[in-house]
């Protein structure tokens, strides 16, 4: 999320620090990092465990099936748990202080045009690092090309492009976000420059059969992007370029800029997929995709060392480049020392490995038992040839439960989200009280709750995706302009909170397979309506706090007078 939002930073606790410095034996020494080591696994386990348990418990004891491939999506989940620890304190102890040296610096060392040109191709470097990208690597697996060869397409045959798509909307929404910074801009109009065209394009894409299959893929790109290395690193550069012109003292200066890197992206992919649908063929795709599953299959199979040692090489291929750049600009180009190298480069290591290890993980566990769920949830009411038992319940009893099954799963997944509560913290202050913490956190939670269970409606009846999004943003445009500017900077943010690197792919891979069994067109789409939810729940909640207060403040004057 935003600047208030946690993020790694130097006031956690460093190890290497305290080892080097403090006169500690041995068991002493183990004693700490086993501390240490611990908190960094509590807090990954309290995000992937009660998801996952609420998976494995709906699937045994409401839709009564046995969950395949046990064994290994707990080792998937393992995996995920341990990759995502030490992908965040690498990022905490590598690319965190990179980030911050260069948002200190470079507005003080060089010239706006090229901060701004610094920032666009970091907004772009960025969106290769983020885990939540293996996300749209594993949904390639799961996608009909016969049904949908342009969405197969993009995911599969223009993987590069797509991230490239993706990252150049943050790398424009970085930019803009840092001129809003510098000018002092409010963030309304540049919501309508960013969804408008936006809106307009997916009310086109939705009468036309082709464009359609990628609707939903686009606007749930926007969620890939507000993960845990764009977000603070862009923040940080952004916020460091404010205060050196002098406008870095408005707390709520770090709120907007993540809003801005959901939309872009959403429109770049849309446009990517207008280029998919006009320079390519559906033959051509199936004929392409035949050519690689036939490969696939003629591969001698790989044993785990080999696919761990290609996730490897390709978390390098991710977080090198971005490691590399940021060392050009503050070495090369602005000539600064770099705060503990050896920390640094052992901070880099760690997300290497740590983004490898998440990435298996993701497509064992993650990946594997959502498409098991998701797939087996229109058992709840309708007939599945695969079950002999379906329907399990009648039909209301049945659609409730799968409904209720969605609402739990987008409630549960925010709830555990360490940065909304640190949002509701810094709201809370920000507003001297009239916005409570615990009246946003169940805001948003509410409004992620409502967006996962109407994105199940979608893929359970067909419902086309512009039915949804169009009023849906509508409305939201409409209470954007009834509310306070921080009430628009904070709903607006908030909807990034729903998109951590545990939601995505969890999120994705149920869509696909219900998705799949329900014959839609495509399963994406949740992850666009859970981030709508919280948009217009916090707006709402915002305005109604405003009467109240506008309530008690005629109370009081009406009081004074008699």
């Amino acid at each position: 999320m935003s600047e208030p939002h946690p993020r790694p930073t130097s006031e956690a606790p460093n190890i290497l620090l305290l080892a080097a410095t403090a006169q500690l034996d041995r068991r002493e020494l183990l004693a700490l990092v086993a501390q240490h080591v611990s908190r960094l696994l509590a807090e990954q386990l309290r995000l992937v465990v009660p998801l996952a348990s609420w998976l494995l418990v709906f699937q045994w004891l409401v839709l009564r099936q046995d969950v395949t491939g046990l064994p290994w999506i707990l080792l998937g989940l393992v995996a995920v748990v341990v990759g995502l620890m030490l992908f965040m304190e690498g990022l905490r102890l590598g690319l965190m202080p990179l980030g911050e040296t260069l948002g200190r610096e470079l507005p003080a060392r060089s010239t706006l045009s090229r901060v701004l040109g610094v920032t666009l191709l970091l907004g772009i470097g960025v969106t290769f690092a983020e885990p939540a990208i293996a996300a749209l690597r594993a949904a390639a697996a799961l996608i009909d090309v016969e049904e949908t060869p342009y969405l197969y397409a993009l995911l599969e045959l223009w993987r590069l492009p797509l991230v490239l798509a993706v990252g150049s909307g943050v790398g424009l929404a970085a930019l803009l976000g840092t001129l809003r910074l510098l000018r002092g801009w409010s963030l309304k109009p540049l919501l309508h420059v960013a969804l408008l065209p936006t809106l307009i394009l997916t009310g086109i894409y939705g009468l036309h059969p082709d464009l359609q299959q990628i609707l939903g893929l686009a606007w749930d790109s926007g969620a890939v992007t507000t993960g845990p290395v764009t977000v603070p690193i862009v923040l940080a550069l952004g916020v460091g370029v404010a205060s050196a012109v002098g406008t870095g003292d408005n707390p709520l200066a770090g709120f907007g800029v993540v809003t801005l890197a959901s939309l872009f992206p959403v429109l770049a992919v849309l446009l990517l997929g207008l280029a998919a649908v006009l320079m390519l063929d559906p033959a051509d795709i199936l004929a392409a995709a035949a050519m690689i599953e036939q490969q696939s299959e003629s591969a001698p199979e790989s044993g785990w060392l080999s696919d761990v040692f290609g996730e490897v090489l390709a978390a390098l291929q991710a977080v090198v480049p971005l490691v590399l750049f940021l060392l050009l600009v503050l070495v090369g180009m602005l000539r600064s020392r770099l705060p503990r190298p050896a920390e640094i480069a052992y901070g880099i290591v760690l997300c290497i490995i740590g983004m490898a290890l998440f990435k298996i993980g993701v497509v064992a566990g993650l990946a594997a038992l959502g498409e098991q769920v998701g797939r087996l949830l229109p058992t709840a009411f309708v007939a599945v040839p695969e079950v002999d038992a379906s329907p399990l319940y009648d039909v209301l009893p049945g659609i409730v439960l799968v409904l209720a099954f969605g609402a739990v799963l987008g409630l549960g997944a925010t709830m555990a989200e360490p940065a909304l509560n640190a949002l509701g913290t810094t709201v809370e202050e920000l507003t001297d009280g009239a916005f409570r913490n615990r009246t946003l956190r169940m805001a948003v939670s509410i409004g992620v709750a409502a967006g996962v269970a109407l994105g199940i409606v979608k893929l359970l009846w067909h419902v086309p995706l512009p039915w949804l999004l169009l009023p849906g943003y509508g409305l939201a445009l409409v209470l954007t302009w009834l509310s306070r500017e921080e009430f628009v900077n904070v709903a607006w943010d908030s909807a990034g909170v729903t998109t951590g690197p545990i939601t995505v792919p969890l999120v994705i891979a149920m869509g696909l397979g219900l998705g799949g069994a329900t014959g839609a067109l495509q399963g994406f789409g949740i992850l666009a309506l859970a981030s709508l939810g919280p948009i217009v729940s916090v707006l709402t909640t915002g305005l109604w706090a405003r009467w109240q207060a506008r309530g008690r403040l005629l109370e009081t004057r009406r009081e004074a007078a008699t």
